[in-house]
């Protein structure tokens, strides 16, 4: 009588896939909502420079201050994912990026902006440790690369199409109306993950006499590497990704509409990239080596777009190749991290080495910003090699033995 009663509970392997595939939809749609709320302020910084009254420099303290926050608080938020819930921790931080741009929607003022890019950064700093630490528990282990993969494109893909909804947005409606309804999609989403019914991950899932066992140290060497390794990853991209443009056009003397369409390249080939890489992912367990393969020569193909002026076709080719090559990293990546996790510590290595990811973001646009006010635009792809070097190098060094498979749940 008792197998009789509990047979009903064994899930079939159909009904797994379906519901490991409903959970990877589930999260790839809340990383789409962050990397889109990501960029709705500086999409409106015209609209909010006439209506506040301010100059870009007041303009882009409040994306200082967004990147700070959300550096500062990643690894906690982790650390909160892993002892109170994925769940709970990913439908707070939906809602209260939401709120953060509803509520400077409906009091315009310089200091409700940077109010807002406090709430945005805190919400930021929920995905990554959230996103993974659900992944890593409910997708099956032969096909977390591909996973990782689809996740990080649907990021990619938020912010790709931020510009075009936040433009349609401000001529249907204006500026408020777009604060409003960007702000509402968090909230929304977050009501699709609950009816969606997401799984947690997390202290709910340590139910077998486990949770007051011995903790293994988080902050091991393995992890402390793979935080300068996001770091590195983030300033070889940086430089290219937010200066390419201004780059081109004064040290090339590329005409505006050829350097956009060669950005364009790179970052829709990243896009391509992610998904490719996370087949290959599946297909490796050495992942920081595929990572080394891919930064060298990616290295190589800047360093010729830094040192010779290319024609039109060669210069969209390269930017191609290099925008590809970095998005196929993107899976690998992941793993390293999820390899070198202590047990029940998903939330917390994913936050503590996306700060490095933070930092990045700190440094580069002072980093390029300054290259570019020494009148040295071929350094801007010149130093992003030298950092796809540095992390080549450290690639090798990140490889950690995977953990045995994990059932799905």
């Amino acid at each position: 009588m008792v197998d009789i009663l509990a047979a009903p509970q064994q899930a079939s392997p159909r009904a797994k896939a379906d519901a490991s595939a409903r959970t990877l939809v589930l999260v790839s749609m809340a990383h789409w909502v962050s990397h889109f709320q990501m960029l709705v302020l500086p999409m409106l910084f015209p609209f909010l420079k006439v209506q506040l009254g301010v100059g870009y420099i007041e303009l882009g303290f409040a994306l200082t201050v967004f990147a700070v926050v959300s550096g500062l608080t990643q690894a906690p938020i982790g650390y909160l994912v892993d002892h109170i819930g994925a769940r709970r921790i990913l439908l707070i931080g939906l809602a209260t990026g939401g709120l953060a741009l509803i509520m400077l929607g409906l009091n315009l003022s310089y200091v409700g902006l940077v109010a807002s890019a406090v709430l945005l950064g805190l919400a930021n700093s929920v995905y990554h440790p959230a996103d993974y630490a659900i992944l890593s528990a409910h997708m099956d282990e032969a096909r977390m690369g591909r996973a990782f993969s689809i996740h990080t494109f649907a990021g990619f893909l938020g912010g790709a199409v931020a510009p075009a909804i936040v433009a349609a947005l401000v001529t249907l409606g204006g500026g408020v109306c777009t604060l409003i309804v960007a702000g509402a999609v968090g909230p929304f989403i977050a009501l699709v993950l609950v009816i969606g019914n997401i799984p947690d991950a997390g202290a709910s899932r340590r139910n077998d006499g486990t949770a007051h066992a011995a903790k293994p140290a988080v902050i091991t060497p393995a992890l402390m590497v793979l935080t300068l390794f996001f770091m590195l990853l983030s300033l070889s991209n940086a430089g290219i990704g937010n200066f390419g443009v201004v780059a081109l056009m004064n040290g090339y003397g590329t005409s505006f509409s050829t350097s956009n369409i060669a950005l364009t390249a790179f970052l829709g080939a990243s896009a391509v990239g992610v998904l490719a890489g996370g087949f290959l992912a599946d297909r490796t367990k050495r992942h920081g080596q595929v990572a080394a393969a891919c930064f060298a020569v990616n290295a190589a193909i800047v360093f010729v777009i830094a040192t010779v002026t290319l024609p039109t076709a060669l210069l969209t080719a390269a930017m191609t190749a290099a925008g590809f090559l970095g998005g196929v990293i993107a899976p690998s990546r992941d793993m390293l991290v999820r390899n070198a996790a202590p047990a029940g510590a998903a939330g917390r290595a994913f936050g503590i080495v996306s700060t490095g990811f933070n930092l990045g973001g700190i440094i580069s646009p002072l980093l390029f910003g300054w290259i570019m006010d020494q009148n040295a635009p071929h350094w801007v792809f010149g130093a992003s090699v030298i950092f796809m070097v540095m992390t080549t190098g450290l690639s090798l060094f990140t490889d950690r033995k995977p953990r045995a498979p994990a059932s799905a749940g």
